[in-house]
């Protein structure tokens, strides 16, 4: 009895510093330094958020750039990736499928596609594609809104980002913030 004292303080204190200063103090920080991140780096237009700079979307349009393949169908709740083998007869079939449905809708499509294109990521609410990925859609994009290839390319080499510090990382096109250019371009 003499221990359970002093250590149901330690507990009390522990808890006190570890389970609502420290939560405090980090997340106060966070707000003051790097707001938006610390809020979720959302996009708001009209004063109504849209969506997430940090999350893929779901995009059906024709007119509008693809982001990659969702395993958990862009549910933010739900991030999965399909954990199947590559050389398994299910993953097989997925990406033919996949590569079907994606020359079906870009019939312009060079032999060598980039992959991002039909595989998902590890989450499967990435963002971001490669320039190239992005690149292979603009003939369908161009045909659909009218804007010129030359336009589309402008707009990818815009929005392109390059590799973090200048070495980590690969170049990569936020796919919501392209789309959201893309519209604007339109209204033009």
């Amino acid at each position: 009895m003499k221990m359970f004292i002093p250590a149901l303080r330690l507990a009390v204190v522990l808890m006190l510093l570890c389970g609502l200063a420290y939560p405090l103090i980090t997340t106060g920080v966070a707000q003051l330094l790097f707001p938006s991140q610390a809020n979720g780096s959302l996009i708001t237009r009209g004063g109504k958020v849209i969506g997430s700079s940090l999350l893929a979307q779901e995009v059906k349009s024709p007119g509008l750039f693809q982001p990659r393949a969702s395993s958990a169908k862009y549910d933010p709740t739900a991030s999965a990736g399909s954990n199947r083998a590559v050389a398994s007869p299910e993953y097989i079939a997925e990406m033919n499928d996949k590569l079907a449905v994606l020359r079906q809708e870009n019939p312009t499509l060079p032999h060598q596609i980039p992959a991002d294109l039909v595989t998902g990521s590890g989450s499967g609410l990435d963002p971001d594609l490669s320039p190239e990925a992005a690149e292979t859609q603009i003939l369908r994009i161009s045909r659909t809104t009218g804007l010129s290839e030359q336009q589309l390319t402008e707009l990818i080499k815009e929005h392109t980002q390059g590799r973090q510090l200048g070495i980590f990382g690969e170049p990569h096109v936020n796919v919501m913030e392209l789309n959201l250019a893309l519209t604007a371009a339109q209204r033009k």
